[in-house]
């Protein structure tokens, strides 16, 4: 499959995308069962975060280096199997050194190849663009999703359970609500509406001083 890239953002562009403009989470609403899932602690939302970025990362760039190899009728089975593979190397590295977070997110982590954000960057961008692009493309999306997490499990965990990364800092549960399953679709949904105010307010800016 021959491409030809059309990428023109440099890698600090690319890295804001997937962070703000793009973000997985509160933009594009995608992957959102592990948003609301897992996201009940900082911890959680960090580990899985990072599992994600690594797989999203690492994939990225293998799609990009054999992406002349792959042809168009087999892409989709070739970023599954792609996802799956570095999946299961991050799977088996987390069960082997850090057994107290996998023993809580295990399921979660294998369900990182199902995950709609991976295989549309992979679709979109890896496929297309040189390596260097898809590297930092990877990076940004990936951290986008790990700050979303890390976001929602800073707020449920601090108003659900009075503490962050475990440690108590109010000294009560202000409202165990946040902990429940449903606290976090709200949790998103207030952080989505954040996003867009930011958004209409730099456009705003923009335009008064265009």
């Amino acid at each position: 499959m021959t491409t030809h890239s059309s990428n023109t953002k440099t890698p600090w562009e690319l890295l804001g995308r997937g962070i703000l403009s793009e973000n997985p989470i509160f933009r594009l609403a995608l992957s959102m069962c592990p948003a609301v899932g897992i996201s009940t602690t900082v911890m959680n939302g960090l580990m899985l975060g990072v599992a994600v970025l690594l797989v999203q990362v690492f994939s990225s760039v293998t799609i990009s280096l054999f992406k002349d190899q792959i042809h168009p009728r087999i892409r989709i089975p070739t970023y599954t199997l792609t996802i799956a593979t570095w999946v299961t190397v991050i799977d088996l590295v987390m069960a082997a050194y850090l057994p107290g977070a996998y023993a809580k997110m295990g399921i979660f982590i294998k369900l990182i190849v199902a995950f709609a954000i991976i295989t549309m960057r992979l679709e979109m961008f890896a496929c297309k663009e040189k390596v260097s692009d898809s590297f930092w493309d990877g990076v940004g999306m990936g951290l986008g999703f790990m700050v979303g997490m890390v976001v929602i499990g800073f707020v449920r965990e601090l108003l659900g359970s009075g503490a962050i990364f475990g440690y108590d800092v109010l000294g009560f549960k202000p409202l165990l609500f946040f902990i429940l399953p449903s606290a976090g679709f709200f949790v998103v949904g207030l952080m989505m509406a954040f996003f867009n105010w930011i958004e209409l307010v730099y456009k705003r800016k923009k335009g008064m001083q265009s």
